[in-house]
């Protein structure tokens, strides 16, 4: 296999212990196997005018290439256009986007200046794995620099529908520079659909299945759900249990538990799920003081605009329920607003007798793959999933569906959940295992680069070194 070159707005070294979620050990393992070099930002500022230069440091196969950002660069691309523009958009909240062009063009000049440093690096034969929202641009300058590589780009969360995405003033710049890449992978065959029907409508582009010809050039498309490896997390799950799943189990006695673990996102329906909760206390007594829910949701992105709100608001709502439902043995609602490392969280999620996970809009959501991966399979849990979230296109017929904009239907089904009989939740389970085996990590990794290998066709350019850009 060719070597490969991973970009990402973060870079994860294997030896800092924070390789855990999907998109690190998928890139890990990737690496590992082909060899290669994983660019991208190290997660610090500097002072404007001060140099950012590139460090790198190799372990193993892999050699990790990072940089800092200087501030004026985190301030619009990634505070800014990254994520008070295109993170809501993406996630249908086109209401509190907070575009600027100056951020707009922050954001492009980083783009533009990850391409020179891959410029840098890449080889002849290198195959090119970009990342996320943050990099829609980054493709098109590297065409611009020369690059004739096989360049695919995965898209992490939703794309939004055609009117919604053009709701962003630079919509068509963004489009055409997610067409100089071979290949754009989507978690969801409706996100591949909304990003072709868009191209088809805006840019005049020709459907060519696998994808589309876009002023005379094949851009291929797909939908890679992302997965989680089954057994390492249930691996994890089983593990001698840490001081805070002890403290819990020991805290509910023989009450239920429902858990949720999300970042502290207006994107995760967080409010709606308190709410929901408040509901199934109000119309089922029989659940008061029997059942408590934990919800897990560090800070996310604290420094923008909107954040700070949805904190103060989720601790109002979690004072009114346990103030109002609460006993001097029984706490409903624990909210916690700090993050655990994973192998306390895996445990938890076996604990639980229902995991809840009800964003307004979401990719993927690999939390509901683990919560069913990290089960016991002779006594699982009931997984309650909004129909929003990417994962529902998977788990259809196995989680319970719910609206998170339907409070009493959510209430109606957490009802349902901590009612279930065994017999039915194991069948459930089953159902959701065969799927998780079948669209695990590995298929999702290996599928997507199996076609950026056979489905690149980058028109032929001048041999020699890439050119600078203007």
């Amino acid at each position: 296999m060719s070597r490969l070159i991973v970009i990402s707005n973060r870079v994860t070294q294997a030896s800092d212990g924070k390789s855990t979620g999907g998109l690190a050990v998928g890139v890990h393992e990737a690496l590992n196997e082909a060899g290669g070099v994983w660019l991208g930002w190290n997660g610090e500022t500097v002072p404007d005018g001060e140099p950012t230069p590139l460090a790198t440091v190799t372990q193993g196969n892999i050699t990790y290439a990072t940089f800092p950002l200087a501030q004026k660069d985190y301030d619009r691309y990634y505070r800014g256009f990254s994520n008070a523009v295109l993170w809501p958009t993406f996630h249908y909240r086109a209401d509190i986007s907070c575009y600027r062009r100056e951020d707009y063009d922050g954001y492009q000049h980083v783009n533009r200046d990850i391409a020179r440093r891959l410029a840098k690096l890449v080889e002849p034969g290198d195959v090119i794995w970009v990342h996320d929202y943050h990099m829609m641009s980054l493709g098109r300058f590297c065409r611009d620099l020369g690059m004739a590589n096989r360049i695919g780009f995965f898209l992490h969360v939703p794309f939004p529908g055609p009117e919604v995405f053009r709701t962003l003033p630079p919509h068509r710049t963004l489009a055409e520079g997610l067409c100089a890449y071979d290949l754009v992978g989507f978690q969801t065959d409706v996100d591949e659909q909304a990003f072709v029907d868009y191209c088809v409508r805006y840019l005049d582009a020709t459907p060519a299945a696998p994808g589309l010809v876009v002023k005379g050039r094949r851009v291929r498309t797909g939908a890679y759900p992302i997965g989680v490896d089954p057994d390492a997390v249930a691996t994890m799950s089983r593990a001698d249990r840490s001081r805070e799943v002890v403290a819990l189990k020991s805290g509910l006695a023989d009450r239920k538990l429902i858990i949720s673990v999300d970042r502290l996102d207006y994107s995760k329906g967080l409010v709606e799920r308190f709410a929901a909760f408040e509901r199934l206390l109000e119309h089922a007594p029989s659940h008061r003081g029997t059942v408590s829910f934990v919800q897990i949701a560090p800070s996310s992105r604290a420094d923008v605009l909107g954040y700070r709100e949805i904190r103060r608001e989720l601790e109002r709502a979690a004072g009114r329920i346990n103030g109002r439902w609460g006993e001097l043995a029984w706490t409903p609602l624990r909210y916690m607003n700090r993050s655990y490392p994973r192998p306390v969280l895996m445990p938890l999620l076996r604990a639980s007798q229902v995991g809840l996970v009800t964003p307004l809009r979401d990719g993927m959501n690999l939390v509901a793959k683990e919560y069913v991966a990290a089960q016991p399979p002779e006594d699982p849990g009931v997984l309650v999933l909004s129909q929003f979230a990417g994962a529902a296109r998977e788990m259809e017929g196995g989680a319970l569906l719910v609206n998170p904009y339907d409070t009493e239907g959510m209430a109606l089904t957490l009802d349902r959940a901590l009612r279930m009989p065994l017999a039915e939740r194991m069948s459930r389970y089953e159902v959701l295992m065969r799927r998780l085996r079948a669209h695990d990590l590995a298929h999702w990794r290996d599928s997507f680069l199996a076609d950026l290998q056979a489905g690149a066709k980058v028109p032929a350019q001048s041999a020699g070194k890439p050119a600078a850009l203007a």
